[in-house]
This record gives structure tokens, sequence and C-alpha cells, in this order.
């Protein structure tokens, strides 16, 4: 297996954003978590909002893509301003010298340290959005929460000849099931 780039990593993470937005109920977007909390559409916008600064200070010779408003901005806004800001990001992953995350902060080195900054204030953010979507009475679908999980499936772990194994496995585990069941049968007939 070979090592993914910083920006394969950046896309996957992006793909989690996604899938989180799609499968959020809509009445979940907007609605008004107790106490000064943001709204989930504050936090998409925000984390796209803060993709953006990133941009612009680590790498200025990119377009940077507008900036959402949380008071105003859709579902359908939040997907796809997240993935053009993820687009300029893999490429800023890959042509920036410095990494500034922001105005006060100072430089960082690009590499592995930057990556995990991104991926960790992204990871934060995911995660208050599932809590806020189960206690507004919105949760997210299990096959979305622990999809976010599943690397493989948001192509992180793609490899030449994953069809082929995919199907070696399914024709194993069909194998095993009908050798599981035939041992069932005959243990019903002792």
């Amino acid at each position: 297996m070979t090592a993914r780039t910083p920006p394969q990593i950046f896309a996957a993470n992006d793909r989690m954003n996604q899938l989180l937005i799609e499968h959020l109920d809509p009445a979940a977007w907007r609605a008004k978590p107790p106490g000064q909390v943001r709204t989930i559409a504050a936090i998409f916008t925000h984390m796209h909002n803060v993709r953006t600064k990133w941009i612009r200070l680590s790498a200025p010779h990119l377009k940077v893509p507008p900036q959402l408003n949380r008071s105003r901005c859709t579902p359908r806004q939040a997907r796809a301003g997240l993935a053009e800001s993820a687009a300029r990001c893999t490429e800023m992953l890959s042509q920036a010298q410095k990494f500034l995350r922001d105005g006060w902060a100072r430089p960082w080195p690009v590499g592995i340290e930057m990556l995990c900054y991104m991926l960790a204030h992204e990871a934060h953010h995911r995660g208050q959005v599932c809590m806020l979507a189960h206690q507004l009475g919105f949760p997210l679908p299990i096959k979305v929460t622990s999809g976010i999980w599943n690397w493989e499936k948001l192509g992180l772990f793609a490899h030449k000849g994953d069809e082929r194994r995919r199907i070696v496995a399914r024709r194993v585990s069909k194998g095993a099931s009908a050798e599981i069941q035939a041992r069932k049968s005959s243990r019903m007939d002792q």
C-alpha cells in the first residue's frame, strides 16, 4: 500500500463533511440550540470561511473562494462552498511555502503539522454537528455516523485490484455463509 499524500487525505476529510450535510434533516440546518451555541448552518459556514482564511494567508497566489453567510447559507450552498474550498486547500497543501493559521499566529512549515491542524479543526466541528443534530431531535442515520469512519469508501485506501478483491471477498463470504447454514442444518437433523 502506498502512503497517501496530504491533499488526498484532506479530500477524504471533505467527503466526510459532504456526507453529513447530504444526510442531515433539513429542519436541523437552522434549528436553534439552547444557549450561546452556533447552529449547524453556522458551524459548516465557519469551517468553509476558516479554510478561505488559510488559503488567503498561506497560498495567496490561489483564487480564494467567496465566504459564506452563516445566516443565509443553504445546505446546497454549503456543500458547494466546502467542495470549492477543499479543492483550494488540496492545492494549498501541495503548493504553500508556509502555513498561517491566522494573522496573529506564527507561520508553521508546510507538512504533517499543517495537515493535522486542519483535520483536527474539521473533526472537532463534525463532532459538534453530530452531537447537535442528535440533541435537537434530528440524529443522523447510523450508516452516516459510521460511514465517516469507513475510509475505504471515502476513497482513501483505494488500490488497483480492489474490485477484484471485493468480488473474491463476497464469494468467500457467501461460501462461508453456505457452510454455516449447512452446519446449522446438520445440527438440527441430529
